[in-house]
């Protein structure tokens, strides 16, 4: 039986190299911390260094390794930002700020809002969703440079519009007056309960060059409006909007002026 103290060569070995493992780790906590500003100057020597250094060939390879590892890493880095903001864009969701009162009360100027971009691979806008789209008057190019800019939103021009769907595929479409000067909504002919429009009073005048129906809205058409009637620029001016110019439904709005 081996007494106590007693250890094999094996059991030395390892005991030794604990012991030696342990000091190791006790240095590492031992060594002094280096602030930001050492670092920053010890970045300037090692520049300094760098540029004083005669360009042999060696040299010469080696620094270009290096300038190549990091055009590499910047690249990638580029790349993978450019390609997480697509796809976040594209398919799930962006961010828009509205620009003009056409909306109100239900928005105001300088509201944010979070654009659900993935329920339109799913479902079809339904009455009542304010979304945002591309009138049909805005004529968008499919060039690389102008579909990169709109897909990842910097240096787009494209004009997008935000409004109510009120018509849909199939509907029978009227605005009436009646005598008190009061305007309403028919869908199928019965009038469409609006709460959320800022005054019937303030429709304007329905002319020959508006569209204010009777009218039945065809298959892959929607008429829209804005909550502001008398200051909205929508189908009564521009026509039915074809299905494939919706970009998304608004589904949070941030207030970020006071009304």
């Amino acid at each position: 039986m081996k007494k106590i103290g007693e250890m094999t060569s094996e059991e030395f070995k390892e005991a030794l190299s604990v012991i030696l493992k342990y000091k190791e780790e006790k240095k590492e906590e031992e060594k002094p911390q280096t602030n930001s500003i050492d670092e920053f100057k010890q970045n300037i020597e090692n520049f300094k260094n760098f540029l004083s250094e005669p360009l042999t060939q060696e040299v010469f390879i080696r620094r270009g390794k290096k300038v190549k590892s990091w055009i590499w890493e910047l690249v990638s880095t580029i790349v993978f930002v450019l390609v997480a903001v697509i796809i976040i864009r594209y398919f799930i969701a962006e961010i828009r700020w509205i620009p003009s009162g056409s909306m109100r009360p239900t928005l105001i100027e300088g509201d944010r809002v979070v654009v659900n971009r993935f329920s339109r691979f799913f479902t079809l806008p339904q009455r009542g969703d304010i979304m945002i789209f591309y009138p049909p008057e805005e004529k968008l190019e499919n060039t690389f440079g102008k579909v990169m800019s709109r897909l990842i939103g910097i240096g787009c021009k494209d004009i997008a519009y935000i409004k109510r769907v009120i018509g849909l595929p199939g509907d029978k479409f009227e605005i009436k007056q009646d005598d008190r000067g009061v305007s309403t909504v028919y869908i199928n002919d019965e009038p469409l309960n609006e709460p959320y429009i800022k005054n019937p009073l303030e429709y304007p005048e329905c002319t020959e060059n508006m569209l204010c129906g009777p009218i039945y809205i065809p298959e892959g058409q929607y008429f829209m409006m804005g909550d502001n009637r008398g200051n909205s620029r929508d189908s009564r001016y521009w026509g039915l909007l074809p299905q494939d110019r919706f970009i998304g439904k608004a589904i949070i709005i941030a207030r970020i002026n006071k009304l």
